[in-house]
């Protein structure tokens, strides 16, 4: 099982988020500070304000959500999935994109971070 990181905002907000449009279910929860979602072999952690995940570095950085370092989820029916994703409010931050290996978009969860949803050719 591959586990992946992710640094919100709102552990809650986000739980509702990854459960409700990308097919995750929630594995355990600890309070508003931490919880790990699973996906098939993906256990996705989400790491809130309060984790220990989001303390400062010793250079004084401070981890936060965001950029463009994303996970990658397969779908089938791309279209049907974005129509459904943006009735419900869910920002994306472009329009589907055609490649050689099939198509792709890319939303945000509650806190800005990114995830592409990928239909193979």
């Amino acid at each position: 099982m591959v586990s992946v990181r992710y640094l919100v905002r709102d552990v809650e907000a986000s739980i509702a988020f990854y459960t409700s449009h990308l097919g995750f279910a929630l594995k355990q929860q600890f309070g508003p500070a931490m919880a790990i979602l699973t996906r098939g072999d993906l256990s996705f952690w989400l790491a809130g304000p309060m984790a220990s995940a989001a303390r400062p570095m010793p250079d004084g950085r401070t981890p936060e959500p965001g950029g463009w370092n994303r996970i990658v989820l397969e779908v089938q029916d791309l279209p049907a999935i974005v129509t459904e994703m943006r009735e419900a409010g869910v920002r994306f931050r472009n329009d589907i994109v055609e490649g050689p290996g099939g198509r792709q978009i890319l939303c945000e969860d509650p806190s800005g971070n990114v995830v592409e949803l990928f239909e193979p050719r």
